[in-house]
């Protein structure tokens, strides 16, 4: 990366266009510049879980899961940024695979829906997870304008099943329970 990176403001945005990664330039609400924002917030949103004190029975492995997770992210980001170029791999949408069967696996079946909540690590994951679907329905949308890979979609879909399942387990660790939905069934005549 060298020198890329020593300066940051450039001021070739100041007319409301942005450069790609093969160096065209398109305009800063361009289709693919709202799926790069969308993932680079997903990102940042992992950042504020992972600086949020996790339970200590899953501290250390979410923590590393969490760490991979951002750096697919980049990854997903990059492809993003340069048209007909692959970064993201198979190999890590069946990570996300792995992982979600995994921790699926240790939690009881859900029998009703259940809120975002619990504790503030589990609030967190949830806030990730809707991130993580707008990121999704970017990738989607720009996927119908553009061709791209399949790995960012599946990648992302998977992604926030993962965070779902990591919002239960993290607070099932911190010794909580999930916050059912309580709704009233109405009678249909």
């Amino acid at each position: 990366m060298g020198n890329r990176l020593s300066k940051i403001a450039t001021r070739t945005g100041d007319a409301g266009m942005t450069g790609l990664g093969d160096g065209s330039r398109v305009e800063k609400d361009h289709l693919r510049i709202c799926a790069m924002g969308d993932v680079d917030e997903l990102n940042s949103e992992i950042g504020v879980l992972l600086a949020i004190p996790l339970p200590s029975s899953v501290s250390q492995a979410l923590q590393d899961l969490l760490l991979q997770v951002q750096h697919d992210l980049f990854d997903l980001g990059g492809e993003l940024c340069i048209p007909n170029y692959t970064l993201l791999k198979e190999a890590q949408v069946s990570r996300l695979d792995e992982w979600l069967a995994q921790y699926n696996a240790t939690l009881e079946p859900l029998s009703e829906f259940i809120l975002p909540g619990g504790t503030m690590a589990a609030a967190q994951a949830h806030i990730c997870r809707t991130v993580c679907r707008r990121a999704e329905r970017s990738v989607v949308r720009l996927g119908w304008d553009v061709e791209i890979n399949d790995a960012p979609r599946q990648y992302l879909n998977r992604l926030s099943d993962l965070l779902f399942v990591l919002a239960r387990v993290l607070n099932r660790a911190a010794g909580g329970q999930d916050v059912l939905w309580k709704h009233e069934k109405k009678e249909t005549k």
